[in-house]
């Protein structure tokens, strides 16, 4: 089975928003799992969700934060199933308890949003030991979809949402050396090879399990003011610009109710059943471009090579035991 990367034409665009992408969508039964979901995208999305009748468990690091958000959404719609789920990325050890507190509920688990993320942080290391923007952005979420997949398996049709990012172009994953232990660390670089990751993540994802009833998509939400850039310096924020500065179009801003629209979509869409393995933004399949431009529509080709999809697969099977 190939994956055709051929784009949609939804009649949605980067303008729609998550109650458009649903509007008359029915999710009563379904049940998702959504990570970062405290605030910024992971809270649109989960109300969202919410908003259409689905189960949402809403998964993150601060339980608190996440309670206040959770209350935010049932003051917006009382009827609101939500639960939550405490889980840091950044620790292997808490990825596997979440993980066995959530199996534990014999409930089905139809998608699963692998939406939290950091962006362009100093160098740091997870409790693990790997560059953090490589250990929370994929290795994290890595572990957490494989112990879930058992359940998406039997919970089929199902699908999984990997958040990724435009800025993949930003930089391509080192696979020998994906922890910068031997190169100088550069943030942009490091947050380009994260994004790569979740979309290789996304193919691999889709290419061993679809036979299985579980289909798999890598998401760019678009330009959104959220916490996920808590680490910008005006170093980090210049060093950006000049990057950009010849692209003016890159710098178009989404509200959190458009950004989360494709992730939405995404996971629910009926144009995608029976499709899998790519990337999409502005609500549609975007296309296989080899330019690394950052205002280029598309996925890079690097970011979707079955083969490299593969190996980091391996790769990351050894990283977390």
């Amino acid at each position: 089975m190939t994956v055709s990367h051929t784009p949609t034409s939804s009649g949605f665009s980067a303008a729609s928003t998550t109650d458009e992408v649903l509007d008359g969508v029915d999710l009563v039964g379904r049940r998702f799992l959504v990570t970062g979901a405290s605030g910024g995208l992971g809270l649109e999305t989960s109300r969202a969700l919410a908003a259409r009748g689905a189960t949402v468990v809403m998964a993150a690091r601060n339980l608190d934060k996440n309670r206040d958000a959770m209350n935010g959404i049932r003051g917006a719609h009382p009827n609101a199933e939500l639960e939550e789920l405490e889980i840091d990325l950044g620790s292997l050890e808490s990825v596997r308890a979440a993980a066995t507190r959530f199996l534990a509920d014999p409930r089905p688990l139809h998608g699963l949003i692998l939406n939290a993320g950091i962006m362009a942080t100093p160098f740091g290391r997870t409790a693990d030991g790997f560059e953090q923007q490589f250990g929370v952005d994929h290795l994290g979420h890595f572990l957490l979809a494989r112990d879930l997949m058992p359940r998406l398996v039997k919970s089929a049709p199902a699908r999984v949402v990997v958040l990724s990012s435009a800025g993949h172009r930003m930089g391509d994953i080192d696979l020998d050396d994906p922890n910068f232990e031997r190169r100088e660390y550069d943030p942009f670089l490091s947050y380009g090879a994260a994004k790569t990751c979740n979309v290789l993540h996304a193919v691999e994802i889709d290419r061993r399990f679809r036979d299985k009833g579980v289909r798999a998509f890598a998401v760019h939400p678009g330009g959104i003011h959220t916490e996920l850039g808590r680490y910008m310096t005006p170093e980090v924020i210049q060093s950006l610009m000049a990057r950009i500065s010849d692209r003016p179009q890159a710098l178009t801003w989404k509200t959190p109710e458009q950004g989360a629209a494709t992730t939405v979509w995404a996971a629910t869409s009926p144009l995608l059943d029976g499709r899998g393995g790519e990337y999409c933004e502005d609500c549609n399949v975007s296309p296989v471009v080899d330019d690394d431009a950052l205002d280029a529509v598309g996925v890079a080709a690097r970011a979707v090579d079955p083969a490299r999809a593969t190996t980091l697969w391996e790769m990351s099977e050894r990283l977390v035991g």
